[in-house]
């Protein structure tokens, strides 16, 4: 990886393309601290500082890199996109006309781009109204008494929520470019660039409130966590394809053998980040009826067992919602039967299965097999960092430095962004060859 990274350096376009990234790069986390026009920023920091970040607000700050409870710019970060696109993803299953568009190759995938960009901005505007009404009414920070938003007018408080939302259109636009003229996914490079933002402040945090010690062990758990993580994310089940050979004017076609990839993890990240939002909601309902922390039977109940990340209520609840989301995605996402008629379509077959409906069963029993483990995997490793929350006492397992949400995400990110420059590298090394 590191000799990679050393010829992408020393070829002239690849070095370009990683200039240009990092350039985008410090213009977004120059956004992601500067505050939104009519915040209080001495107000927020002084807020900041005492403040539990679990609860509803964690996986929106994780996914912000920290802006969100900071109210800068782009606070309301990545997550109106990535929710706007798992909605259009899962329309294109129940709406036909999206359908149609999916199968009609690049000009229909720009359509719903453009649908996924307009969804993007409304979502980030109801995200922005929401997080300014909850600074103005003092919910953001329970505990501070200080005044974040000093001039609450309605001209004020609006221009804060049009600026986060054009904030939102920027990262768009940055993460387009990046994906255009850089190196990598646009957006998956800034949703890795928010979370590895908040590792060395919680692993100072762990350092000064427990100890070397502590941090050291940490340390190498994280390690372990990442290398298995890495080794499960290259796991994959290769069925072999083979296509028949087709005499097509004078020319002969097919004849070639090939195989259909199908990954350990086929879902990614989306089974947790389902699971995550829908345990907010009673985190939500809560506080909209009012003080959960004071109140008795079911608010009181709903804290206790099923909003405290400590809880083994809540940690079987994670588990079980994980292990659905992640074979009701995959059954979204991965149509048996759509690839099992593309097969047949272009002469290709499984040895030893027939074409048609034999092979749709087959794609099903094997991903219904290799989804089962690929479950297991991706509810541990979101449920392992509340089980070291009274160890490093940490009030949210979203803001651990090696577990959940953010190590799959940046094992992904990474793998991909380092394929890519492997693959360019391989495009320009053959010019020789060819020559």
């Amino acid at each position: 990886m590191l000799s990679a990274f050393r010829s992408a350096l020393a070829t002239p376009d690849l070095r370009k393309k990683i200039l240009f990234t990092l350039l985008i790069v410090a213009v977004y986390r120059i956004g992601a601290v500067t505050p939104a026009p009519g915040v209080s920023y001495p107000n927020v920091q002084a807020c900041q500082a005492g403040a539990d970040q679990s609860g509803i607000y964690s996986l929106l700050n994780l996914f912000s890199g920290g802006a969100l409870l900071q109210l800068s710019i782009f606070s309301t970060g990545i997550m109106p996109y990535i929710t706007a696109s798992i909605i259009i993803q899962l329309l294109t299953v129940v709406i036909p006309r999206f359908e149609e568009l999916k199968k009609e190759g690049q000009a229909g995938q720009g359509k719903l781009t453009q649908y996924t960009r307009y969804l993007t901005i409304a979502l980030a505007i109801l995200q922005a109204t929401g997080v300014v009404a909850l600074a103005d009414r003092g919910q953001l920070f329970p505990d501070c008494a200080q005044s974040i938003i000093p001039d609450n007018s309605i001209f004020s408080l609006a221009l804060i929520v049009i600026t986060m939302t054009a904030g939102t259109a920027v990262m768009m636009w940055l993460g387009e470019l990046i994906t255009e003229r850089g190196v990598g996914n646009g957006m998956s490079v800034l949703i890795f660039l928010n979370i590895a933002a908040r590792i060395p402040a919680e692993g100072m945090n762990i350092l000064n409130n427990q100890g070397g010690l502590v941090f050291a062990l940490v340390c190498v758990f994280g390690l372990v966590i990442i290398a298995s993580v890495i080794f499960v994310e290259q796991g994959q089940r290769r069925i072999p394809v083979q296509y028949a050979k087709r005499m097509i004017g004078r020319r002969m076609y097919g004849g070639t053998s090939t195989y259909l990839p199908i990954k350990v993890n086929q879902a990614g990240v989306i089974p947790v980040i389902f699971a995550s939002s829908l345990l907010y909601l009673p985190d939500l309902i809560s506080r909209l009826f009012g003080d959960p922390t004071s109140g008795s039977g079911w608010r009181a109940f709903l804290q206790t067992y099923v909003v405290n990340q400590s809880s083994w209520v809540h940690i079987l609840l994670y588990f079980a919602l994980i292990i659905f989301f992640t074979y009701f995605y995959i059954t979204i996402t991965f149509n048996v039967d759509e690839r099992a008629e593309e097969m047949k379509k272009f002469g290709g077959f499984i040895p030893g299965i027939r074409p048609g409906r034999p092979t749709a069963e087959y794609l099903s029993f094997v991903l219904g097999r290799i989804t089962f483990p690929g479950s297991l995997y991706l509810g541990i490793i979101a449920i392992l960092p509340n089980f070291f929350l009274s160890i490093t006492q940490q009030g949210n397992n979203q803001n651990f430095p090696f577990g959940g949400t953010a190590v799959l995400i940046m094992v992904g990110v990474g793998l991909d962004t380092v394929k890519q420059i492997e693959s360019q590298l391989m495009q320009r090394n053959y010019e020789g060859f060819l020559r």
